[in-house]
């Protein structure tokens, strides 16, 4: 008996090797689309990898030190030791500037790559029976993936940071009645505070990566478990040395998982990867040696918040004060309106939508232009999105695009934000309506094994 054969019993005898044998063999669809899933688990992976190396450096406290660095305009300065942590790894520390570009990026890929993956889903209607459970844990990733972004973003505590910052500290004690006690949980007290750093720090590099931790741990469970959905077929398909018929759905017709798509998953990484690393080389993040650190008696003349939550700024921005009301002694803002209350029901509904859309067990892909209502209300709540986003940038619109004010924009943009949406989705609802007269259908796969076992995709 080899070496070889003597090693691979001893591990067959531990780990049960032969009884995976079945699994590597499992099929996966042949869909560039289902692999937005792997570029947002690298990026998750890289977030990681990269937030070790910067935790090496990084100071999570507000405590005065005097800085010793190379950048000459603060040497001497006494500065918040967390700003002066950020200075030293973006201008001393060896690949510093690259590490901390790489994840800035990965965090921006992270959060896109999860919105993409989740349009996928619904517009193909992947989110349909059995599949509901993991449409519910994929859009707690998204708002596990934005609170992992937002805690971040406070962690230089520059000038800018820090006051953008503060807009969530002003949500969070804006809820009625246990508002000062959640800010005192979160944030350690009024902003800032010498815990609010610590806080946040924790938040970002523990609490919130071990959440999203286990939510992609039982994403993936629930995927292995469930068939995966695949395009429908256009015929009887010969894979896995047998025929399978075009209407079996008791059978998975793809790509076995090895080795063909563990190879496309290594292409897939090793594009993240380049992709991350060309951004990080060739353009620049939140530059904090410009900004200066935190000054609680300034305000930087431009604060917004990054991209993905620039929707809820623009429901702040458009928000008229006399929404605020009382009713005896609960207060509710507009800010609690704009920033928890709104948020908060677009989040139900994107959670609720597949017990809305209750079929029939489905495991074939749709044609997002054979589902009129559905593709209807994706395209209206990605209009009220896109409007509400712009709404954020209201400033921006009015004084450098138009050369007006705000105070001319708002009803434009609120109107817009009411009324266009409900067109764009009844005018694609009119036009699919016309257009859908056969059954469902998708692209066509390129299947080359099958399996009968559970899947490997939503």
């Amino acid at each position: 008996m080899s070496r070889g054969k003597r090693l691979y019993d001893w591990f067959d005898s531990r780990l049960g090797v032969e009884e995976g044998q079945e699994f590597l063999g499992k099929a996966f669809p042949a869909e560039d689309s289902f692999l937005l899933g792997e570029v947002a688990l690298f990026c998750f992976l890289f977030l990681v990898l990269s937030g070790v190396f910067l935790g090496f450096f990084y100071e999570p406290s507000t405590s005065d030190v005097e800085y010793d660095g190379s950048v000459a305009e603060y040497q001497g300065e006494e500065m918040p030791e967390a700003f002066v942590s950020v200075l030293h790894i973006t201008y001393t520390v060896p690949f510093g500037m690259f590490i901390r570009r790489l994840h800035h990026w990965a965090a921006h890929l992270f959060v896109a790559s999860i919105g993409l993956h989740m349009l996928r889903v619904f517009f193909t209607g992947a989110y349909r029976n059995p599949r509901e459970p993991n449409w519910v844990v994929g859009t707690g990733l998204a708002v596990l993936a934005m609170g992992a972004a937002y805690t971040g973003y406070a962690l230089p505590f520059d000038e800018f940071a820090a006051t953008a910052t503060s807009i969530g500290y002003n949500l969070t004690v804006s809820v009625p009645l246990i508002g000062d006690f959640l800010g005192a949980i979160v944030f350690g007290g009024q902003f800032p505070t010498s815990a609010t750093i610590p806080r946040l720090y924790f938040l970002h590099v523990l609490v919130i990566p071990a959440a999203i931790a286990v939510g992609l741990a039982v994403h993936m469970a629930i995927l292995i478990r469930q068939k995966h959905t695949e395009a429908p077929r256009d015929g009887d398909v010969r894979a896995g040395g047998r025929t399978v018929d075009e209407d079996d759905d008791s059978v998975i017709v793809g790509l076995p998982a090895v080795p063909n798509q563990t190879a496309v998953s290594a292409v897939v990484f090793f594009l993240t990867a380049a992709t991350l690393s060309a951004l990080a080389g060739f353009l620049p993040v939140h530059n904090v040696a410009e900004y200066g650190p935190n000054d609680p008696a300034a305000t930087p003349e431009l604060i917004m918040p990054d991209w993905f939550l620039m929707w809820v700024y623009g429901f702040l921005k458009l928000l008229p004060t006399w929404l605020s009301f009382s009713v005896g002694p609960v207060h509710v803002s507009t800010e609690f309106i704009g920033g928890i209350v709104l948020p908060g029901l677009v989040f139900a509904a994107v959670v609720a939508w597949p017990f809305v859309d209750r079929t029939e067990e489905i495991h074939f892909t749709a044609d997002p232009l054979d589902r009129p209502l559905p593709t209807a209300v994706g395209v209206a709540a990605v209009a009220f999105i896109m409007i509400a986003s712009i709404a954020g940038m209201n400033n921006i619109l009015a004084s450098q695009v138009l050369g007006t004010t705000t105070n001319v924009v708002n009803p434009i943009l609120t109107a817009a934000l009411l009324g266009v949406p409900p067109l764009f989705g009844a005018v694609t609802y009119l036009l699919l309506r016309g257009d859908a007269s056969g059954p469902e259908s998708g692209r066509e796969s390129s299947p080359t094994a099958a399996d009968a076992g559970g899947g490997g995709d939503d």
